[in-house]
């Protein structure tokens, strides 16, 4: 408005100008505004709509309420950033360290199947060897534990399987009481623990005890460990019990389900190693039985289309 006012007075004839200027003198000299006593003042109304109102009002009671705590507004941001800075720092140490002990890990496997020769290893060769089981078995305990130590989380966790599955051989009751306590965690070490301390107790004579945590195992609903194998263990364990008709009932259903495995195209599949064994079982305890199960028919594409007996 100013703007248009100053072009206004530019544009209009200097004489018009002039006497423009000398009225405006003159009816200034007329209205001097009386000088507002300090009651007037505090009298005259401000205008404030009704945001502005609103507005002022919460930031004023925002002001009240945070008055004087200045230092613990910056001390709040200042531990948000930090918090931050440390979570970020944590998945990132979390990244590198789960890369590592999987790498600790893996050396660690090699170790506890490296071969058992008296044979001194190739000249330039890195590829472990050792004279005997059990010094074998001390060096991966070793290194198992050392993995153990160093990380944490599900690394750690098998890290320890492994160990005590290790030491079976060099110190059998230490070795039980890990597994029984890994046994008692979930997820894949829990049931892996359970599968070797069945065995163990097997082993050991505890034929009951054993067959129990492999009927827990069998009874999973997402095992780790394939139901054949768990039922195919508890099935040799039937059997050396002398319960022959329970052994019978598991070899027979493992070979019966290989038999009528399909793909997903609906055609059979070969027979595994698992059924095939437990056919050989079950023709042994019980002939008669085992003619039940039919030998599945295979497509001649399935084995590639080549033509056997020629």
């Amino acid at each position: 408005m100013e703007k248009n006012l100053s072009r206004q007075l530019y544009n209009v004839p200097i004489a018009e100008n002039c006497s423009f200027i000398k009225m405006a003198r003159k009816k200034r000299s007329f209205q001097q505004p009386l000088p507002q006593t300090t009651e007037d003042q505090k009298n005259k109304p401000r205008y404030q709509d009704h945001f502005q109102q609103n507005v002022g009002r919460k930031i004023e009671d925002a002001g009240k309420k945070f008055q004087g705590q200045g230092k613990n507004i910056l001390y709040g941001i200042a531990a948000i950033a930090v918090l931050a800075i440390i979570i970020g720092i944590f998945y990132s140490y979390n990244r590198r360290s789960n890369a590592a002990g999987q790498t600790a890990l893996g050396k660690a496997i090699e170790t506890s199947q490296a071969q058992v020769t008296d044979s001194p290893a190739p000249a330039g060769s890195t590829t472990k060897t050792f004279k005997t089981e059990k010094e074998r078995a001390e060096a991966a305990v070793a290194e198992f534990q050392a993995v153990a130590d160093k990380f944490g989380g599900s690394v750690g966790e098998k890290a320890r399987y492994f160990a005590a599955v290790n030491r079976l051989s060099i110190d059998r009751n230490t070795a039980i009481q890990d597994l029984e306590g890994l046994a008692n965690s979930s997820g894949d070490v829990g049931s892996l623990a359970k599968f070797a301390l069945a065995h163990a107790k097997a082993d050991d004579g505890k034929a009951d005890e054993a067959i129990e945590i492999y009927k827990g195992l069998a009874a999973a609903s997402d095992p780790v460990i394939a139901k054949d194998t768990i039922n195919f263990a508890l099935a040799e364990l039937y059997e050396k019990k002398g319960m022959k008709q329970e052994a019978v009932d598991l070899y027979f259903s493992i070979a019966k389900t290989a038999s009528e495995a399909k793909d997903k195209d609906g055609k059979a599949l070969p027979v595994g190693a698992a059924g095939r064994e437990a056919k050989t079982k079950l023709e042994q305890l019980d002939p008669e039985k085992a003619k039940e199960i039919k030998e599945p028919e295979m497509d001649p594409s399935s084995l590639g289309g080549m033509p056997f007996g020629n």
